[in-house]
Order: C-alpha cells, then sequence, then structure tokens
C-alpha cells in the first residue's frame, strides 16, 4: 500500500493549475453546474453536501448531479455528518453513482450546521476526525477520498495536527478555506496557512477563500503554491471565471506539479489580449440564460423571481459601484420588472466590461459578511 495519493482526474488543460467550483448549498445543482460549463467549466465540481444520520437517504435532487451529468467534468460527491456506520453506508451507495470521489466536509461554518457537531464543528473533535478519516478511506479501495476544511474551529490550534491525519489517511486531495469557523466570512483569510498546509501534506491542496477573480487566483497561487483554486459565490458573479483563469495561468513549457509555485511562469496573471473580459451584454446574457434554466413547471413566478434575486446578489456586485443595480433589482416581484432593472443598468453601454473585482462596500449578503481592508472589500460568501 503507497502512502502517495491517487491521481486526479485529468483537468481540462493538463500541466495548468487546477480549478474546482466550491460545493454551495442550494446553489451547485446540476443546472448551475450546466449553466457554469456552458460558459466555461472548472476541472471539477463539487456537489452541495449529502447530509448524513441514520435517518437519512440520498438526497434525489443531488442524485440527479451525478447520473445526469452532462457538463463533460468530473463531479465529487460531499458528504457531512459525524455518524461512522452511516457515513460509511453512504459512501458505498455514493460509489454505485458515477462520481469522481467521495469528499468530507469538515467547514461548513454555520451555526446551525456546527452546533451538530458536523461540518467545521468537527474540528473540535481531532481524535472523532481521526476515525471518521479511517472509515470513510477504508469505504473507498481504489476511489478517490478527499477533503474540505477551515484552518480551525475558534482558532488554529488543530490545524497542523488535522494535516497529520489528512496524511495519515492518504486523502487524495485537500481544499483549505483560510479562516477559522467562527471568522465565518468576515476576517482576512490567511493564506500563510493554505501555504503551510501545502509544505505539510503529501496530497494536492485547492486554495479557497476570497478568490474573487482570475488574477486574484494567479496572486493566491503564488503567495501559496497550492495545486489549484476552489472558487465558490464569485463564480456566480462571474461564470466565465473559470476558462480567464486559464487563459491567464500560461502552460508552463513542460508539465510539472503543480503543487509547486514554480508552476506558474514569471508571466502568469499578467494582462493578456487574448484573456476574455465579459461586457455588460454579457451579464444580460448570463442572466436571461440562467432565469430560463433555473426554471421549474409549477413554480410561481414570485417565487422564482425570489430565487433568482440570490444569484443576482452576486452578479451585482460587479455592476456598480453604487449598489443601484442591487437596490432596485431586489424591490421586483415580477419577471417583468426584474429584466427592466437588468435591461435599465446593463443595455445602454452593452460594451462596457464589467469590474474584475467586486466594487468596495457592494455587499451580496449584508447580515453576513463584512468587508475587510486586506480582502478589498469583496469577502468570500457562503460555501460549504
Amino acid at each position: 500500500m503507497t502512502d502517495l495519493p491517487a491521481p486526479l482526474p485529468p483537468p481540462v488543460v493538463a500541466g495548468l493549475p487546477l480549478t474546482a467550483l466550491a460545493p454551495m448549498q442550494d446553489v451547485t445543482d446540476l443546472t448551475f453546474m450546466r449553466v457554469i460549463a456552458h460558459y466555461g467549466a472548472p476541472d471539477y465540481f463539487f456537489t452541495e453536501f449529502f447530509r448524513v444520520h441514520s435517518q437519512s437517504r440520498l438526497e434525489k435532487h443531488i442524485v440527479r448531479c451525478l447520473d445526469d451529468n452532462t457538463t463533460g467534468r468530473p463531479i465529487f460527491a460531499q458528504v457531512i455528518g459525524e455518524d461512522l456506520e452511516q457515513l460509511v453506508r453512504t459512501a458505498r451507495e455514493l460509489q454505485q453513482h458515477p462520481i469522481a470521489g467521495i469528499d468530507l466536509n469538515l467547514g461548513c461554518p454555520a451555526p446551525k450546521v456546527y452546533k451538530k457537531n458536523v461540518g467545521g464543528g468537527l474540528l473540535r473533535d481531532l481524535a472523532h476526525v481521526d476515525r471518521i478519516l479511517g472509515a470513510l478511506r477504508a469505504a473507498t479501495p481504489g476511489g478517490l477520498f478527499t477533503v474540505k476544511m477551515r484552518i480551525g474551529f475558534d482558532d488554529t490550534t488543530p490545524f497542523e495536527p488535522m494535516l497529520d491525519l489528512v496524511n495519515a489517511h492518504r486523502v487524495d486531495l485537500l481544499s483549505v478555506h483560510g479562516r477559522t469557523v467562527k471568522e465565518m466570512y468576515r476576517s482576512r483569510v490567511h493564506y500563510d496557512f493554505i501555504a503551510r498546509a501545502v509544505q505539510r501534506v503529501r496530497c494536492p491542496v485547492l486554495a479557497n477563500g476570497n478568490v474573487t477573480s482570475a488574477p486574484r487566483a494567479v496572486a493566491i497561487l503564488r503567495e501559496t503554491g497550492a495545486a489549484g483554486v476552489m472558487i465558490g459565490r464569485h463564480a456566480i458573479r462571474n461564470p466565465w471565471i473559470f476558462r480567464q483563469c486559464r487563459e491567464l495561468f500560461h502552460p508552463p513549457p513542460a508539465l510539472q506539479s503543480t503543487t509547486e509555485p514554480s508552476s506558474l511562469p514569471a508571466t502568469a496573471g499578467a494582462t493578456s489580449p487574448a484573456c476574455f473580459r465579459p461586457t455588460f451584454a454579457d451579464v444580460r446574457d448570463y442572466i436571461a440564460h440562467l432565469y430560463q434554466a433555473t426554471q421549474t413547471p409549477g413554480i410561481p413566478e414570485r417565487i422564482h423571481v425570489s430565487k433568482m434575486k440570490k444569484y443576482l446578489n452576486f452578479v451585482g456586485q460587479a455592476v456598480d459601484p453604487t449598489g443601484a443595480f442591487l437596490r432596485e433589482m431586489r424591490r421586483a416581484e415580477s419577471e417583468a420588472e426584474l429584466f427592466r432593472v437588468c435591461d435599465r443598468h446593463l443595455l445602454p453601454e452593452p460594451a462596457h466590461l464589467i469590474a474584475d473585482e467586486p466594487y468596495e462596500g457592494v455587499i451580496a449578503r449584508p447580515n453576513c459578511e463584512t468587508p475587510h481592508p486586506a480582502d478589498r472589500g469583496s469577502p468570500e460568501t457562503i460555501s460549504a
């Protein structure tokens, strides 16, 4: 038995740093994955988490992501729970479906989650994490087993012992969100801890947290030496972000380990005429595409408009620096009203380029996020 991680599925372009869409509850369903793939798929998708407990069954709408996957990219199935027997049962059931691997959620910072001692709450009990990792590793013989974690619960004390468990149980890919659970999304991201993970674990590491743009992804990779980036809700704002990342990750002259900082040549991230820059017209097209793709027969229009507002909260961060689009959009109650707002803000200057970064102070979810100067005023939003 080797202590080395198993090979990951082939990326879109060999030799470039990896990209992944972060798992997000009530967002990363099959429809959204397909929309993202339309504009430029990441190397890997991750499902929203399967809740695991004694009464749980595989949620049908998440299973559909796996069985009806037409994105052309591999999908990892994420699980969340603490019951060893039920986690093993669920992992075995999921392996009857076309999955890239099993991903364990050790990072969800929602209080209603961590208070149940699951997600990020498990970082308070590394002895139990040790048992869970051992059970899931044994339950995935010949398959990929991955972990998504934060750097601690209320402090970073468990960080390095947790990394040692990742090595001990031969985890194949580690995604690290560079904040503690209690920091949620309100603090700066501690990329130095992600860099420490890169140095300590044997598997590839994906850097997660405030990956707001392709140039920012390049900077984070340089700072951390990570194998790639995992991007959450900034992909809602900019569905072209994975395409842009590949365009800025200029391929090195020969294939080399993406866990090394040197995998990015000195020119990576420089302004390039080949890098796609979406316009207001592109954003208007994306909104119409997303609206049509997410419609469900029998669902009242006002309910669907309300769902669309959750996406547009993020899109609006790059439309205008005053937040006027967001204020007007949030008042819309019908499809016609919603698209009148979009047309009023996007169509007068259709060739205008959208902002690369979210405008400072324009917050998608005011109750959950606080801008931090070190993070350019655009905190990463909830991703499990």
